[in-house]
């Protein structure tokens, strides 16, 4: 699992033998079946996670219990309730394995730490939050000024493998829509 890893960090930044002995020894690895929790609300949130296989849902709940799906993560991409993990407080977020998930788990101490004795790995962090932060303005500018058959085909042009693994039901979901509507959008695109 750790060569995969090391290939996504080189994407951004290349590291020497040296360096990425340093690196890969900051991560641990853990495996978790679909439907588990990685995160539920009131953790802790001590780890932020590489998803080296498997597909993840972040989502929340509201005052009357209704979920309310953020965003999905898959291979290659990294995960956590960012803002319990940095400010190191309790989960107001939940993550779910909608697969069986291979991770890479970064503690928040081995973060910090990582990130002294490694420095060319805050260019590799930094850049992976302004394409977070990137996509997050993205998906909120669509939920402002597009209808939710255009946020949908926005979904599908810029995941669509993703878009093929999550059952028609959560990715509804995600939208907002019924099943029935999710399924007339995806008719009409084809």
């Amino acid at each position: 699992m750790n060569h995969i890893l090391r290939n996504h960090i080189q994407k951004t930044i290349l590291l020497s033998d040296h360096e990425w002995e340093k690196v890969s020894a900051f991560f641990e690895e853990e495996h978790f079946s679909k439907k588990d929790f990685i995160i539920q609300e009131n953790d802790k949130v001590d780890s932020i996670y590489f998803i080296v296989s498997g597909l993840i849902k972040l989502s929340c709940s509201d005052q009357e219990g209704r979920e309310h799906i953020i965003s999905f993560a898959m291979e290659d991409w990294w995960e956590t309730d960012f803002m319990a993990f940095y400010n190191q407080t309790k989960a107001n977020q939940i993550l779910q394995c909608l697969e069986d998930t291979e991770v890479l788990k970064l503690s928040f101490k081995n973060y910090h730490q990582l990130l002294k004795e490694v420095p060319k790995m805050t260019e590799f962090f930094l850049s992976k939050a302004v394409n977070g932060h990137i996509s997050n303005q993205r998906r909120i500018l669509s939920l402002m000024t597009l209808s939710a058959k255009e946020r949908y085909e926005q979904f599908i042009k810029y995941y669509p493998s993703l878009a093929q693994r999550i059952p028609k039901i959560t990715l509804a979901a995600y939208f907002g829509l019924s099943r029935e509507t999710l399924s007339r959008f995806f008719k009409e695109s084809k």
